[in-house]
């Protein structure tokens, strides 16, 4: 520590000086300036690097949690606090998620369908589990409601649809898509919050007649669709809330250009889409960014 202060205040004072008030000799200061760096110095050096490189990829947004696991899916051997002790050292952190605002609305009287899931979000394979929610993103001109679906296998958005309303229309949008691109057989569960958008007769059919199993979480419970509100948080904190939106349009165009190169959702995912290759190229990472137009036509026509 003594020889550390004096290297840092050496352009101030003369370095005999330096050594005489902390009680030091000169020759133990030079000999541990020209000591060779300890093989813990190099290495932290290397994960630094890695550290900064990861989080410049990830547009400053990820955290020592995340950036911790994206270093053990490319294989590196780390410890959480180790990384958590190089980025504080670095400056580095990532970006903290606010509150939300509320978008489910229930219908007093109107039965739901029961909880299949009991948050049981671990389906053995593609396709068995999706689950879906409802969310507004405040723009200028007015707020943008957008819909998912989330295959729990991947951890991937399936489905999507984004409009200035949230009609029963929005959600079956973003489940007709989510039909479109997986194709799925019949048996598949689709789990969601007891919204009124998911008790609606129209969303109900559409399930029915492609053979869904419709699953409603309680009333007032996040944890009973804990992806969603996984996904919708990372979407947030990484994307809308870094800045305002003059326009909707501005605001989806953003999303599109994260698209084709912006954040990756791997570090946050258990099991990382880019393991399976049944994944489309169409469908999000759980890092979300949508790559579709604002629209109201029918999902199968983008």
């Amino acid at each position: 520590m003594c020889f550390r202060l004096i290297e840092a205040k050496k352009s101030q004072h003369p370095v005999s000086l330096l050594c005489s008030v902390l009680g030091v000799s000169r020759a133990g200061y030079y000999a541990w300036k020209h000591r060779p760096a300890s093989p813990r110095a190099v290495r932290d050096a290397e994960l630094s690097e890695q550290i900064g490189a990861i989080h410049g990829e990830s547009e400053g947004t990820y955290g020592w949690p995340r950036i911790h696991a994206e270093l053990r899916h490319r294989g590196v051997r780390v410890s959480r606090k180790r990384v958590a002790r190089l980025m504080r050292e670095a400056g580095l952190s990532g970006i903290v998620r606010r509150r939300k605002g509320k978008t489910t609305i229930s219908v007093p009287g109107i039965a739901t369908a029961p909880d299949l899931v009991r948050r049981d979000f671990a389906p053995a394979a593609p396709n068995r589990l999706w689950v879906a929610d409802l969310t507004e993103i405040a723009t200028w001109e007015g707020k943008l409601y957008l819909a998912v679906v989330v295959d729990c296998y991947s951890r991937r958005c399936v489905g999507w649809a984004m409009a200035e309303h949230m009609r029963a229309g929005l959600v079956v949008e973003a489940l007709e898509m989510a039909i479109w691109h997986r194709r799925p057989a019949a048996g598949l569960v689709h789990h969601s919050d007891r919204g009124g958008q998911y008790v609606s007769l129209i969303f109900g059919q559409t399930a029915r007649a492609a053979g869904i199993d419709i699953s409603m979480g309680a009333k007032g419970c996040a944890l009973d669709n804990a992806v969603c509100e996984a996904f919708f948080a990372t979407l947030k904190k990484e994307l809308t809330r870094r800045r305002s939106w003059s326009t909707r349009r501005e605001l989806q165009t953003a999303c599109s250009r994260g698209s084709r190169g912006g954040t990756t959702g791997a570090a946050c995912t258990p099991r990382s889409a880019r393991d399976h290759p049944s994944t489309t190229r169409t469908e999000l990472s759980a890092s979300p960014v949508l790559a579709s137009p604002l629209r109201s036509s029918h999902p199968h026509q983008s």
